[in-house]
Formats: structure tokens, sequence, C-alpha cells
């Protein structure tokens, strides 16, 4: 049975891997495992040691701290905290809202901040 820990640091993995534009090979290949390792320890699978952690952030070029960010241990499943957490998780396991934010963050900063505008607009019509 898979830990919520570990699924949720998982995530972060994919989620920060997918930031960075990396493959699980690529990844697998810097940390010195195959990249079916990396697919078990984003899904939950298999649980990452402290060193392999430890590997995986440098790597990835952030602090061990963040793959436990919005990890809430109080919540508990079904309250409304966990749900929207898992909510905001979803989206940004989703592929798509990650090449859009990374493509957001490509454009001059006075041209996205028009376009943020636009999108509120957008959104506050629909």
């Amino acid at each position: 049975m898979k830990h919520p820990v570990d699924v949720h640091v998982g995530k972060r993995v994919r989620h920060r891997r997918w930031m960075v534009g990396m493959t699980q090979q690529q990844l697998g290949d810097i940390v010195g495992i195959k990249f079916q390792q990396i697919q078990k320890y984003e899904t939950g699978m298999n649980r990452i040691s402290a060193s392999r952690l430890w590997d995986i952030a440098q790597a990835l070029g952030v602090s061990i701290s963040f793959f436990f960010e919005g990890f809430e241990e109080e919540a508990e499943v079904g309250t409304p905290k966990q749900v929207e957490a898992e909510q905001r998780g979803d989206l940004l396991a989703d592929k798509e809202a990650l090449e859009l934010v990374r493509s957001y963050y490509a454009i001059p900063e006075a041209q996205r901040r028009r376009l943020f505008d636009l999108a509120r607009v957008l959104s506050d019509v629909a």
C-alpha cells in the first residue's frame, strides 16, 4: 500500500522534473539509476531513500524541503483542506498546465502582465 508521503514526494519529483524540462531517463542518468526506478518513485510505489532524495534534489536544483511543500500532516483525507490541497496537486501534475506556466514566464514582463489581465477578464466572463 502506498504511503501518502511517498505519493506526495513522488508527485513533487515529477512536477519539478517537468518544470525543468527533464525526462525520466535524463534524471535517472544523473542520479545513476534506471528510468523505471524514477517511474516508481514518481508514482509512490517505491520509497525514496534519504541519500537518493538528496541526489534527486541536487539534480533538479531544489532543496529537499521542496518535495514536502504542500503536504499537510494534520489534514485528514476528505476534509476541505485536504481536498483543496489534492486539487492543487492535480493541477500541478497536468503536463499541459506546466507547459503553459513555462511558456507564460518566457514572455517579457510587460507583455506577461497584459496577458495576465486579459486572462483574468476572460475568466470573470466565463
